[in-house]
């Protein structure tokens, strides 16, 4: 329990340690920050708090603002001072901590048909999904514009898990992907693969610029398998009428019918509705595709929500291969070799690439006759996330 406290309140600590420390660092780019950042921030590092826990960082703070203010640093005491009372605020308004129920959460069900690939946990907040990041089926065949990269399984577990809101509050200003949300993921599939926004981050429609295959999904720069359209097929696994996807807001998402079997033709600009037991997503058949938005509430920083897993990559990012068209993938990449076959100018050529199970990947690429072009080993160290 202690020690569990004071991870709590050490972020707060460290801050604190910087800022008194820095009078001669004035152009560091940590001064720079908002202070509504700042605290967003240590109450992400310290979360859940514990009332006290806020209570005592808040005075460690201004103890430490009063003493700077005595020694003639007024800026820097009143730059410590201010997340100070924004702490003080939050620890007399905080409400206890909840404890995790020993009850599964119902929405668990729902990803229930995809172990062992995805894993489940949860606590008083958040269901919490663990998967690699790659579907079962067939990927990449059908990609018209292709960026060299491949997928690879993903370290999407432990601390780095994703985390469904599991009591979805609808926002005051909902987040729309038309204008934002393009980085990250906007959405979990069932079978723990990431949904991304619709657009690109060029802001263009991921679809009609033959970016995706056959379902919808493609390797981002961290050679990262996700959706950017509704993974309508899974469907066929977890029933119709049934979610196939939760957003990070925490409403799910389901397919292109309701419960009546009819495709809703009253979706609001975010391709949801309110309904009697709850607040839905729909897939659609064109823009936005998937959830076009955020109406739960999210924090989002650096145009993504946060928090959310990050990505391992050990490759450096792949550059777009004109006129390439893929047309055959086999292999799983968590099990070992794969082929990814392509057509260049009429002409096919092959990369394969495999680990030799201890994070060390092969890449050998083959030219239009099988014969090898070149080859490149990577490894990811640790794994490394961005």
């Amino acid at each position: 329990m202690v020690r569990g406290h004071c991870q709590q309140i050490l972020p707060v600590i460290v801050i604190g340690i910087m800022i008194g420390t820095a009078s001669n660092c004035t152009a560091h780019s940590w001064h720079r920050h908002e202070v509504s950042d700042l605290v967003d921030e240590v109450a992400s590092s310290a979360s859940p708090a514990e009332p006290w826990a806020l209570l005592v960082a808040s005075g460690m703070l201004c103890l430490t603002a009063v003493a700077l203010v005595g020694k003639g640093r007024l800026g820097l005491g009143a730059m410590l001072a201010l997340p100070g009372l924004a702490l003080l605020a939050a620890g007399c308004s905080a409400q206890p901590r909840e404890e995790k129920s020993a009850v599964e959460p119902a929405i668990a069900r729902h990803f229930a048909a995809f172990k062992p690939r995805v894993s489940i946990d949860w606590d008083a907040q958040y269901l919490l999904v663990s998967s690699d990041g790659l579907p079962d089926h067939p990927m990449m065949v059908g990609i018209k514009s292709w960026q060299q990269q491949v997928p690879l399984p993903q370290p999407y577990s432990g601390s780095n898990a994703w985390r469904i809101p599991l009591k979805p509050v609808k926002a005051d200003r909902p987040v729309s992907a038309r204008t934002s949300l393009f980085r990250g993921a906007i959405a979990l599939a069932v079978n723990g693969v990431p949904i991304f926004n619709a657009l690109n981050n060029r802001k263009e429609d991921t679809y009609l610029a033959g970016e995706l295959d056959d379902f919808g999904g493609h390797c981002g720069r961290g050679d990262d398998y996700h959706y950017h359209m509704a993974p309508v097929h899974l469907e066929k696994v977890v029933g119709k009428g049934k979610p196939i996807a939760y957003a990070l807001d925490g409403y799910p998402i389901f397919g292109y019918t309701d419960a009546e079997g009819k495709e809703p033709n009253d979706l609001d600009d975010l391709n949801g509705r309110a309904e009697e037991d709850g607040y839905k997503y729909y897939s659609t058949r064109t823009y936005p595709y998937i959830n076009g938005g955020m109406r739960g509430k999210v924090t989002v920083r650096g145009d993504q929500i946060e928090p959310q897993p990050r990505d391992a990559p050990m490759r450096p990012p792949g550059q777009p291969l004109r006129g390439a068209v893929i047309t055959n993938f086999t292999g799983d990449p968590a099990k070992g070799e794969c082929a990814l076959t392509y057509t260049l100018n009429g002409q096919a050529h092959t990369w394969r690439y495999g680990s030799d199970g201890n994070e060390t990947w092969t890449f050998t690429m083959s030219g239009p006759e099988g014969k090898p072009e070149r080859a490149q080993e990577f490894r990811r160290s640790g794994g490394k996330r961005r």
